[in-house]
């Protein structure tokens, strides 16, 4: 059931309106206000799915509530009437955020194509919300021990800024949970976070991968094709394991860093982008510029901010606080009733050894809670965790 707003000075423009909606589907709800003022109080105490909003009204007109709308930070869309407007009025009116114009007397069919159009992408906004709610939820940071609080605590100062960062730790600690916080908090969030696994690509085509290719540029090219630089623009790119890249890729990436553009492989024209960067390795850098393995550099542009995230043996603390967390997550997964760990249990947890950190760790957990009971011993854990 769609909640729909007409703003619109004339009586009889209003009625009609109304009737064309209620005959397109009978369950919407929908409100008049009479003048622009009104029209405006109404949508900062509704939460409406779609307005339609005149232009030439008396006290406040048209174009003054769809710029009052937009900064109120309304998700409606706004499709503006009007029988005074021409082609300029309706680009300036797309330009301040209107989701489409409609000239007066509005033709039938298109106004309620609009109307369809409108309410469908009010409905995939909304479910894009949800959507990002239940990934972000995937990307939790648990934990309350000093190192993981000093971590929490950079990517609060650091992700509303465009700052690099190069993100450190052993294998399975939560770099790539590091960096999906890092672009949450961002003003970046609405655009894309590109992940790129720089060590799981042949060499002879992470270029391809990041920059993108031209038609005929090598066998396999049969059209052009963008790099992963490109599809992030606005966005974050997320170069992971960036350790294991070629000297030759890496060069590259030092140059769209210093100078926002990148050239596909097989183009002799630059492309602008506008991302920001943020690396992950489990490896020392330090010791791979030593051994030539690793641009100098390159480095020194990719650890603007430098974070570590701890390994799961540095923050044994956190191990109750991860136990009920994942023990929650994996009832749910598999519609089950929650688990417990008895005190030795989590006693037994903490004295293992984790050389796979988080990673290790959760797979244990689950293997505990299909093959145990519902109460887990210290014993189960002695018995199962095994490496």
């Amino acid at each position: 059931m769609a909640n729909i707003l007409i703003i619109e000075d004339e009586a009889a423009i209003r009625r009609v309106l109304k009737k064309i909606l209620l005959d397109e589907n009978k369950t919407f709800t929908v409100d008049e206000a009479e003048n622009g003022k009104q029209g405006f109080d109404m949508i900062r105490e509704t939460a409406y799915d779609l307005i339609l909003c005149d232009i030439k009204m008396p006290m406040m007109d048209g174009i003054e509530v769809l710029d009052k709308a937009v900064a109120h930070g309304t998700d409606a869309p706004i499709v503006m009437i009007s029988g005074h407007g021409d082609v300029q009025t309706a680009v300036d009116c797309l330009k301040k955020g209107a989701y489409d114009y409609i000239a007066k007397p509005p033709d039938l069919n298109r106004l309620l194509s609009t109307v369809r159009n409108a309410l469908d992408r009010k409905t995939l906004a909304v479910e894009n919300k949800v959507l990002k709610k239940k990934i972000s939820k995937n990307y939790d940071m648990v934990g309350e021990s000093t190192s993981i609080e000093a971590v929490k605590d950079m990517i609060e100062k650091v992700a509303p800024t465009d700052a690099r960062v190069l993100i450190t730790g052993p294998n399975g600690s939560g770099k790539e949970l590091v960096a999906h916080w890092l672009h949450q908090k961002s003003k970046r969030n609405e655009a894309p976070l590109v992940e790129v696994n720089c060590a799981a690509i042949p060499s002879e085509l992470i270029e391809s991968e990041l920059f993108g290719h031209k038609k005929g540029s090598f066998t396999s090219a049969i059209k052009d094709r963008k790099g992963k630089f490109e599809l992030a623009s606005g966005g974050t790119l997320f170069l992971d394991e960036i350790g294991d890249m070629s000297l030759s890729a890496q060069a590259k990436v030092l140059r769209a860093l210093q100078e926002g553009k990148i050239t596909p492989v097989g183009g002799d024209r630059e492309v602008k982008v506008d991302v920001r960067v943020l690396a992950a390795t489990n490896k020392d850098l330090r010791e791979e510029i030593n051994q030539g393995n690793f641009r100098e550099d390159l480095y020194h542009r990719l650890s603007v901010i430098l974070i570590h995230v701890p390994g799961l043996n540095d923050r044994k603390d956190d191990i109750p606080l991860l136990v009920e967390h994942f023990a929650e997550k994996i009832a749910s997964e598999y519609g089950n009733a929650k688990k417990h760990f008895a005190p030795d249990a989590l006693k037994a947890l903490q004295d293992y050894n984790w050389t796979g950190n988080i990673r290790e760790f959760r797979n244990v957990l689950e293997r505990l809670i299909i093959l145990c009971g519902n109460q887990i011993s210290g014993e189960d854990v002695r018995r199962y965790a095994t490496k």
